[in-house]
């Protein structure tokens, strides 16, 4: 098959991995995020999907990570060294990026955002805001030259649902779904209208807000598993990107291999 590129973004409710050869991405698959996972059944997972992408993994030459879960990285190096045989490169502040960042500490700035940053920039150009629906949705200002102003962060979703159903005794747990109406005619309905109608009222706010800041006529991505499920809702969002994280860790590779 040649010579293939492992990348692996590291979240906090999911681990995404994907197969590159050259620029196309040939396979990817995603595995819940857990602390708890021995180096050994890491392994054992990756070389059961590789079987299933009909993947050799000697012909995986290289591995590329980004990570906002510490606790999973020793485990999931030791896996790669093992079963790949490959040292991976970290995404850090440190590493060739193209992207300045502004932020008061640039080691602040989570390698996922960083990695948007990059995909973005290159598939859309700036300025740009990137909207990732993750655990937390995170929205990141870039500008036309690669200067990553800063963000804002919050709650995600699943995690104000879930906070909902946790401190409220009658709320039932309700599907992420898009109502018919924004009036919901009982308590599943009106859940889910302030979930999805909710959210995507205050992602239109903070985007409009930002592009004020940025001086207008700025380009918006979203990312991330919810996007697309949002952004039929949202007036703002231009872009729907699924795999812009995946994209992000292969044009890094390409940077500092």
């Amino acid at each position: 098959m040649g010579i293939l590129i492992l990348v692996v973004d590291v979240g906090n409710t999911n681990i995404v991995m994907g197969i590159y050869k050259g620029e196309k991405l040939i396979s990817n698959w995603r595995i819940s995020t857990s602390s708890e996972r021995t180096s050994d059944e890491m392994g054992l997972l990756l070389l059961q999907f590789f079987e299933h992408a009909k993947v050799n993994p000697n012909d995986v030459k290289d591995v590329i990570i980004s990570s906002v879960v510490p606790p999973v990285m020793y485990a999931l190096e030791l896996a790669i060294n093992k079963y790949v045989n490959s040292q991976p490169l970290i995404v850090s502040s440190k590493i060739k990026t193209g992207i300045n960042i502004l932020y008061d500490n640039p080691k602040d700035v989570g390698a996922d955002r960083i990695v948007n940053a990059v995909a973005a920039l290159k598939l859309y150009g700036g300025p740009i805001i990137i909207v990732d629906f993750g655990t937390a949705t995170t929205f990141c200002a870039i500008t036309k030259d690669g200067d990553y102003l800063g963000g804002v962060i919050c709650a995600g979703i699943k995690i104000s649902m879930d906070a909902l159903f946790a401190r409220a005794a009658k709320l039932p747990r309700v599907e992420l779904v898009r109502p018919e109406k924004i009036i919901g005619k009982n308590t599943v309905e009106s859940m889910q209208a302030g979930a999805i109608y909710g959210y995507a009222g205050q992602v239109d706010y903070i985007v409009k807000k930002m592009q004020e800041e940025m001086g207008g006529n700025v380009k918006i991505v979203a990312t991330g598993g919810l996007a697309r499920l949002i952004a039929q809702e949202s007036k703002s969002i231009t872009e729907i990107n699924g795999k812009l994280t995946l994209e992000g860790l292969r044009l890094i590779y390409e940077m500092n291999r």
